[in-house]
């Protein structure tokens, strides 16, 4: 393997002199040359240039002190030295092992190997590369920079194990670049008929069962979220049904994702000076396809289905109607106060048919709300939900980067949805903890089959200015932490430890799939 080009943008004891070493610094420490501890704080990036021709100039990237250091730090260190050097216009960059760089440990979390600390650094590289660029001309910028690594630097890894690091991190970086060219997307290309294509192109030739449901089937099965939301838009709505299922036995992990690709509001259009953000609302399913392509790429042995509600928000004189009473399948009836209230509407849809495929656990996630940025923040998203679940979530979020925060289902607020039309009205008659009932909302819809999670990353889709590893635009959140979980949760059903796991469906999916006809293993 010594030599071998290991991808576009990572090379292995490449023999040619790098334009520049890149020197990761710790606060306190020694290091070849002179510099100030200031300039070795976390996220400073400094030059030191060559003295002679014959020597290469030195990047140094500030980790700050070492007893802090988490992976999300070496990650965030990796993208700022890519986009550092993008921005000078070099070419390439070996990566220098500090000594101790790995033994380390501290703060919330340690930094467990030498192969978790290189993936991470691989990871943040790749993702600080990212631009999408597709539709600049005269702006666009050239160039890319090589990450050269030594393979004498990492005596704790085998030759094999040294490519598997770098092949994870490369998968993960591309899914994740993956979500974020499709929520980048402008909704003159990507519509609810271009997202179906879409993702059949991409699951195509690979593992992956695909099943759409549409037009009169949609009808039949009673997903009346669908058709009211997307009744208003030329294209038409639809459930996108994915199965990857290389652990055939286990217990079904369902992954919901809301896909709402251009939000209008509906009749309650939207009003600003720039509302461009709304083609951004299919953030969640975005993350849910990501997902599912780390998955498949890396061969994991999980069991998961991905549900895609497909629609666009948008006013028309065929549009529904504030005050519209629709039924669902479970029994309850909803008004309809807000039509920009949908990605809601949408998802009940989305979880009754999880239950019905006898999923044990379900995740659903979406761009639902504005109320969870303005709790939250834009770098933390929202989770309510099973509390075991929740936990595992929100400790997979701190060791990757995508980050949660528990949120309580306050049944008190539940008031808050009564209707004097239907059982309940699908946003709150009040404007305060719109994210809670939103969450409320939800669960009614959640079969006590299941096990449930609710995230809202309204706030954590998109960054507005550059940020770490993340260039301002879409930050392809969730497709990372939705994969892990899958795979964690894979593997405590094999030791019988999986958190809060729920029964299953005594039919399972035998109704479902006996009653239709697969369009094929894509």
């Amino acid at each position: 393997m010594s030599k071998e080009r290991i991808a576009m943008h990572i090379t292995l004891d490449m023999t040619e002199l790098a334009d520049v070493l890149i020197h990761p610094v710790y606060a306190g420490e020694s290091f070849p040359y002179t510099l100030n501890e200031a300039r070795k704080r976390q996220g400073t990036m400094t030059w030191l240039y060559a003295r002679s021709a014959g020597e290469a100039d030195v990047l140094a990237a500030g980790m700050g002190e070492r007893c802090a250091v988490t992976l999300e730090r070496v990650r965030r260190a990796g993208g700022a030295a890519a986009r550092t050097l993008l921005q000078e216009g070099r070419d390439s960059a070996t990566l220098l092992k500090h000594p101790g760089t790995v033994t380390g440990v501290g703060g919330r979390e340690s930094i467990e190997s030498a192969a978790a600390w290189l993936q991470a650094w691989i990871e943040g590289w790749l993702l600080g590369l990212y631009r999408f660029d597709k539709y600049r001309n005269v702006t666009k910028i050239s160039g890319s920079v090589k990450l050269n690594l030594r393979s004498a630097d990492w005596p704790e890894l085998s030759a094999a194990g040294l490519n598997s690091v770098i092949q994870t991190a490369m998968h993960r970086a591309e899914a994740t670049n993956l979500t974020r060219d499709w929520v980048n997307e402008t909704p003159g290309t990507l519509n609810p008929d271009a997202f179906v294509e879409w993702t059949r192109d991409l699951f195509k030739d690979r593992p992956v069962n695909i099943y759409v449901y549409r037009g009169q089937e949609l009808t039949e099965r009673g997903m009346n979220g669908l058709l009211a939301v997307g009744a208003g838009s030329k294209h038409a709505p639809a459930l996108i049904e994915l199965r990857y299922e290389a652990s055939p036995d286990a217990p079904m992990l369902a992954l919901v994702g809301k896909a709402i690709t251009f939000d209008m509001g509906g009749m309650n259009a939207k009003t600003g000076r720039d509302i461009s953000d709304a083609r951004m609302d299919m953030g969640g399913a975005a993350a849910v396809i990501g997902a599912l392509d780390i998955l498949v790429r890396q061969q994991a042995k999980v069991r998961v289905t991905a549900l895609i509600a497909v629609a666009d928000n948008l006013p028309d004189a065929r549009a529904t109607l504030p005050s519209s009473v629709i039924a669902y399948p479970n029994g309850l009836t909803v008004q309809i106060a807000n039509t920009d209230g949908e990605g809601r509407l949408v998802l009940a849809d989305a979880l009754i048919h999880a239950a019905g495929l006898g999923a044990a656990q379900v995740i659903d996630i979406a761009t639902l709300t504005g109320n969870v940025g303005d709790a939250l923040g834009l770098g933390i998203a929202g989770i309510w939900g099973d509390a075991d679940m929740t936990r595992e979530l929100a400790r997979i979020g701190e060791h990757n980067g995508e980050r949660l925060w528990p949120m309580p289902l306050m049944d008190d607020y539940e008031s808050e949805l009564r209707s004097n039309y239907a059982d309940l009205r699908n946003v709150g008659t009040s404007t305060l903890a719109g994210a809670i009932t939103a969450a409320l909302f939800i669960r009614r819809f959640v079969d006590k089959s299941m096990n449930w999670v609710h995230i809202d990353m309204a706030g954590t889709v998109q960054h507005k200015q550059d940020v770490g590893y993340a260039e301002a635009g879409a930050t392809g959140y969730g497709a990372r932490l939705l994969a892990d979980y899958a795979v964690n949760y894979a593997r405590k059903c094999d030791t019988g430890k999986a958190p809060g796991n729920g029964a299953r469906n005594a039919t399972g999916d035998v109704s479902v799939n006996e009653s239709r006809k697969q369009e094929g293993s894509l």
